[in-house]
């Protein structure tokens, strides 16, 4: 399989400073010893709690934020080593699409402005056929011509995402990662948004590294899914293999917590206690263990690593083994939530057609 772009073993650290001095007193481990490869024209869901790492991913895969150690390749092209002039070149084949539409646009520049901005910077329009480049993109992202000439704040929510996903286009990239891109919209428009975005990847060939927490638009929309917990990737997989036959119980809670539209529907969770341990103080051996049911000896004192699992990749000691009281129907085409979100889904892509 071609790769587009290979993540290996990705570290990004946070050092944390106070004081007058700001002297550091501890470091947050946002990501750590992260790796995966994406092929031309695939999609990689990122998934996982609040905090456990994947936009800082997303972003330091991009060099938005500056890893602290590891390598990416795109192309075959270290990004990691590149200088200032070569990555804003290297950035042509590399944007994202943020989570706030928004946030991501300048509320004192019209949309027109917005998208002429990156196609002059990187030579790819001239001032004589500009107007016309721009055309193209927004109505690419199905939006008017006329609605070039807008300011931000008069677009809704879905609009204005689609302004972000053109903005995204504008330098004809081959990597797309999409930060949570539909989390902040009501789920009729989640669904044109993300039908949209497998209709570009179509005629595109574009690849998309795509972070949720939405289990049910990850299945409709990626080839493999890579589940993160503390900054590490604890189980990675086709999707249809992860959702049929999760493997790690950090897995199987995100799935069998999905929640369901009958709550006369009998269901049995995963029991889990507690919160999310601080990335600052990360329990010692497996930091899935103090909220593990299945937790042993071997898990407080010994961190597993990825291995191959079937079709799996687990970092899990006993995954392996049977779990006593989980909903394996959560996990599978029987998911009422899951069931519903794709129905969403699906008619929202025949009353486009």
């Amino acid at each position: 399989m071609t790769e587009l772009l290979r993540v290996q073993n990705l570290t990004k650290h946070f050092p944390v400073k106070r004081g007058l001095l700001r002297r550091q007193v501890g470091t947050v481990q946002a990501v750590t010893d992260v790796s995966f490869t994406l092929a031309p024209g695939e999609t990689l869901a990122v998934v996982g709690e609040s905090g456990c790492g994947k936009s800082t991913l997303g972003r330091a895969i991009l060099r938005l934020h500056e890893p602290s150690s590891g390598e990416i390749r795109l192309d075959g092209e270290d990004v990691t080593a590149l200088d200032t002039r070569d990555l804003r070149e290297a950035r042509k084949r590399m944007q994202i699409i943020f989570q706030d539409p928004y946030g991501s646009l300048n509320p004192r520049m019209t949309v027109r402005e917005t998208l002429a901005e990156p196609l002059l910077l990187h030579g790819m329009a001239t001032p004589a056929n500009i107007r016309a480049k721009v055309d193209e993109l927004i109505t690419m992202c199905g939006l008017s011509a006329w609605h070039a000439d807008r300011y931000p704040h008069e677009f809704s929510g879905g609009q204005r995402q689609r302004v972000g996903i053109a903005r995204a286009l504008a330098t004809r990239p081959r990597l797309i990662v999409c930060d949570e891109p539909v989390s902040a919209l009501d789920v009729s428009v989640q669904a044109q948004i993300v039908n949209l975005l497998q209709d570009l990847q179509r005629q595109l060939g574009l690849a998309y590294v795509f972070i949720s927490h939405d289990l049910g638009v990850v299945r409709h929309i990626a080839n493999r899914v890579a589940v993160m917990y503390l900054g590490r990737i604890v189980e990675q997989a086709d999707t249809e293999e992860l959702f049929l036959n999760p493997r790690h119980p950090y897995t199987r809670t995100l799935i069998s917590s999905a929640p369901r539209p009958d709550p006369t529907v009998a269901r049995h969770k995963l029991p889990v206690e507690g919160g999310t341990p601080s990335a600052m103080a990360l329990p010692s051996g497996c930091a899935f263990h103090p909220r593990c049911p299945m937790a042993v000896d071997r898990c407080r004192a010994e961190r597993p690593e990825l291995r191959q699992l079937g079709g799996t990749l687990v970092a899990c000691h006993r995954a392996d083994e049977a779990v006593e009281g989980m909903d394996v129907a959560a996990a599978g085409k029987d998911s009422p939530a899951l069931l519903r979100r794709l129905e969403i889904l699906e008619q929202a892509r025949t009353m486009q057609a």
